[in-house]
């Protein structure tokens, strides 16, 4: 059953949009033979790589050809409860799990599981990319690309202060403290209210032990010594990160990184690509390391995106059509074109696709074969919260949506609160938001 509270907020969302607030329109569903596809990938490359897969399937003559339309995080959870609201939505909605929750509780979505079967079936999925979106024995979106993290180190700068990459927390915080000089920060961390901060947060959390704040009810269960103690951690980091992080999201500590600016920094794969022409070194001076581990108690482990694909069209033509658009992604004559689209940043979801040679043979991944290698290990321990475990919390989207692990860490940095405080906080916050 779909949240009240997400659905009550998210049609107030939608209706304040309606009248005015949103300043674009939601969708252009186009006409009765054209199927709309909203993403949120909104870089250049990959605005043009999916622009160009579009192309290359409307050119084998579909009866249904895709449209692209690109959104953006920071909106999307507005513009398509608005979409809801006016009966507008696009056909298919790229989507991540938590995400997906939140466009089910405002009324969208259609079970894809006939397509995820067959292509399991064909190809092997893996069960960390299709697991997030089965509920109620139904698949909600087609999985369609992987993304896990990794601390990325400068191996100049680590070789220069006589340091090997950390493996716990406590080398984490020695590291960088020892990497921090004047003009060089020891790590690159987001503090902004956005996405990139949880997303951080949340793979400290999983190697502290703290993956699953939920009870077997569905309640937060946040304020624990495990949470406590990856938020002091990240309190701790934060003194030896750039001054202005309550500001970061991704490219921030990207570019710091980069520039040499930064030492460390804890991201996904999209740190493979532009590194040696923006860094000028290298690219054996990039170096890749799973995610420190707590000195008590740790695990293994990063937070894992099972990015995919979810169909919202309630025509069954369309519905079919929007099938057959997603499968032809997968196939393998496709497939590793559609992940170059960011090559490293997005990993494979099916069991022989890491050794597709259209994926391997692009000069990104294999230049940076050996850290592609370890991120394919490393989503091997992938968690998301919300879906630990075979979890289904059909509230989390109303949890990430209001980036609550993102604000906690501000409520540390900017309005100096302890790890204790700031635990407390957010799991308040949290319980509120799904009560």
């Amino acid at each position: 059953m779909r949240s009240k509270a997400i659905m009550a907020a998210a049609l107030t969302v939608a209706a304040a949009l309606a009248l005015g607030a949103c300043s674009s329109p939601a969708a252009d569903s186009g006409d009765d033979k054209e199927i709309v596809l909203w993403h949120m990938e909104g870089t250049p490359n990959r605005v043009a790589a999916f622009e160009a897969m579009a192309d290359k399937y409307n050119e084998t003559d579909p009866e249904y050809t895709v449209t692209v339309q690109v959104q953006d995080w920071d909106q999307v959870y507005s513009k398509i409860a608005a979409a809801a609201q006016s009966g507008k939505q696009p056909d298919i909605l790229f989507a991540i799990p938590d995400f997906a929750t939140y466009v089910r509780g405002i009324g969208l979505g259609q079970p894809v599981t006939d397509v995820v079967d067959a292509l399991d079936e064909e190809y092997g999925l893996i069960d960390a990319a299709k697991a997030p979106y089965l509920d109620e024995d139904d698949y909600w979106a087609v999985p369609l690309y992987g993304m896990v993290q990794m601390l990325w180190y400068r191996a100049d700068m680590l070789a220069a202060a006589g340091i090997e990459p950390p493996q716990t927390w406590s080398e984490l915080r020695a590291a960088a403290e020892a990497l921090t000089t004047d003009g060089t920060s020891g790590i690159a961390l987001p503090a902004g209210k956005n996405l990139a901060t949880d997303q951080v947060l949340y793979s400290l959390m999983i190697t502290g032990g703290a993956a699953d704040f939920f009870t077997e009810d569905g309640e937060v269960n946040l304020d624990t010594p495990e949470t406590v103690a990856a938020f002091d951690l990240y309190k701790e980091l934060l003194k030896f990160s750039p001054t202005d992080s309550a500001s970061y999201a991704w490219g921030e500590p990207q570019a710091a990184f980069n520039s040499g600016a930064a030492a460390m920094s804890i991201e996904k794969g999209q740190y493979l690509a532009p590194f040696a022409e923006e860094s000028g070194q290298d690219p054996s001076q990039l170096g890749c390391a799973p995610i420190p581990v707590a000195d008590q108690g740790g695990e293994p482990g990063s937070i894992y995106y099972s990015n995919g694909a979810m169909v919202l069209s309630d025509d069954e033509a369309k519905e079919a059509a929007a099938g057959e658009f997603l499968s032809w992604l997968i196939e393998p004559e496709n497939y590793g074109d559609f992940l170059n689209a960011e090559p490293g940043l997005f990993l494979p979801v099916t069991t022989d696709g890491a050794n597709l040679e259209q994926w391997r043979s692009n000069e990104t991944v294999s230049t940076y074969a050996t850290c592609v290698d370890a991120m394919l290990e490393q989503s091997a321990s992938g968690e998301l919260f919300g879906f630990v475990d075979g979890q289904y919390i059909d509230s989390i989207g109303e949890i990430s949506g209001q980036n609550f692990l993102a604000q906690a860490i501000q409520q540390m940095y900017v309005n100096g609160m302890s790890a204790e405080e700031a635990a407390a906080w957010a799991q308040e916050q949290m319980q509120m938001a799904i009560s």
